[in-house]
């Protein structure tokens, strides 16, 4: 089992930064690829980045490549989302989610555990 915690989020103008943090308990996190989420109101999940168990490899979705950097720390038990030049449509809730797969995860559904999310709402 791994139980996830999301901080950092909050009100920021439009081309500030955010950093988001996602803690995780149970010894298995250092198993399990992680992921982060967001979903804006009215529309569907989407991923944003991924990340392996190792924090060798990384995916971005075209709308956070050059601007978000996903990351862990595996010793602290904790996946970050930096986020930078955020824009308004970055608003929505942002959720980290932990894979039990060592590899890059894309799918949402292959993710077996997620945090309660966190709420990142930039303004123009």
């Amino acid at each position: 089992q791994v139980q996830l915690v999301e901080s950092g989020g909050g009100l920021v103008q439009a081309g500030g930064s955010l950093r988001l943090s996602c803690a995780a308990s149970g010894r298995t996190f250092l198993n399990c690829a992680m992921g982060w989420f967001r979903q804006a109101p009215g529309k569907e999940r989407e991923m944003v980045a991924a990340v392996n168990w190792r924090g060798t490899s990384t995916y971005y979705a075209d709308s956070a490549k050059g601007r978000f950097t996903i990351s862990r720390d595996n010793a602290k038990n904790t996946a970050y989302l930096q986020m930078n030049s955020l824009v308004p449509e970055d608003t929505a809730v942002y959720y980290c989610a932990a894979a039990r797969a060592l590899g890059l995860v894309y799918a949402g559904e292959e993710y077996a555990y997620w945090g309660q999310g966190t709420q990142v709402t930039v303004s123009s």
